[in-house]
């Protein structure tokens, strides 16, 4: 039994496509409902905060992959976190089941040069902090051989249906609709951007192969580009002009006063203005998976949920 704690999200919902399509008996948990006609996939109710909840959700589990999103609020996340992170523990604990954390990169803090698996953990932002001790807590209960833990980590990602993404919402939906995108930070800089459906792949495979536990593994991620070569590839696939406008750090602030979200991009600003480099090198050679280019990632898009609306 694979058991998704946090389903309905874009990894979530990347990761049951290949769950899915490789036959596999899934449970689906969330607080809100998820729609499925597949007689191997169910959906549970339960508050990832709620201990008794998660213990039920997960009962029978073989491996449990924690995709949980929260609101994007440090006070939340500092709140948050360890109870869920504990909980879950708890449920390997009762279980044996393997688990697969989806985690992000925040913990590393500015790095000058590649984040890999061996990054250490430098965290200059709240939530930075949060992530860097739940993902040390991970860590220590695997070594100590009390669960069987592997975190999973992607770069800011593209290709969501749900526009969580500052890429999708702000270049490719912009694009689609032949209006003028936006781009957070130096658009001079570079970036890594993971692609939904690879990230999907990659946890599908690191659930199927146990000798990939009790470790840290960047998921496949092409090799970075600088903003600018973003917006013109995005503009050529999309047959229009690479017209954009940077948002900087005091735009970020003064929206922030009247929007929660925004104002908590601000304390990671950091990655906008700096080079955002993420290599998935480990990964990639241990399952010999070539990362989606780029390219053929946004053209993929512009035929499918970013669909192009420019007349020909």
């Amino acid at each position: 039994m694979h058991t998704i704690l946090g389903a309905g999200g874009p990894t979530a919902n990347a990761l049951t496509q290949e769950l899915i399509a490789h036959n596999q008996t899934l449970r689906l948990v969330s607080r809100k409902p998820v729609a499925t006609n597949n007689p191997n996939v169910s959906w549970q109710k339960a508050d990832l905060l709620n201990e008794q909840e998660v213990l039920a959700a997960t009962a029978g589990s073989s491996i449990i992959y924690l995709c949980a999103g929260l609101v994007y609020d440090a006070q939340i996340w500092q709140q948050q976190w360890p109870v869920i992170i504990q909980n879950v523990i708890n449920a390997c604990k009762q279980t044996g089941a393997r688990l697969i954390f989806f985690d992000n990169v925040y913990m590393y803090g500015l790095v000058k040069g590649p984040m890999t698996e061996n990054t250490p953990y430098h965290p200059c932002s709240l939530k930075g902090e949060v992530r860097a001790k739940i993902a040390q807590q991970l860590m220590d209960e695997s070594k100590a051989g009390h669960i069987n833990a592997t975190i999973a980590r992607a770069a800011d990602f593209y290709g969501t249906d749900s526009m969580n993404s500052f890429f999708d919402m702000m270049i490719l939906d912009k694009y689609a609709k032949n209006t003028s995108g936006q781009w957070i930070g130096n658009p001079n800089t570079l970036h890594s951007f993971t692609y939904i459906p690879d990230a999907g792949k990659a946890l599908f495979l690191l659930g199927q192969t146990p000798d990939s536990g009790n470790q840290i593994w960047h998921l496949p991620t092409a090799a970075p580009l600088k903003g600018k070569a973003f917006i013109e590839m995005a503009a050529q696939i999309y047959g229009t002009k690479a017209r954009y406008s940077v948002i900087n750090k005091l735009m970020l602030r003064l929206v922030g006063l009247f929007k929660k979200v925004v104002a908590g991009t601000v304390e990671m600003y950091y990655q906008y203005d700096h080079d955002y480099h993420f290599d998935s090198t480990k990964f990639e050679k241990a399952f010999n998976f070539k990362p989606t280019s780029y390219h053929d990632g946004i053209l993929a898009l512009s035929k499918t949920l970013y669909k192009n609306r420019i007349d020909k």
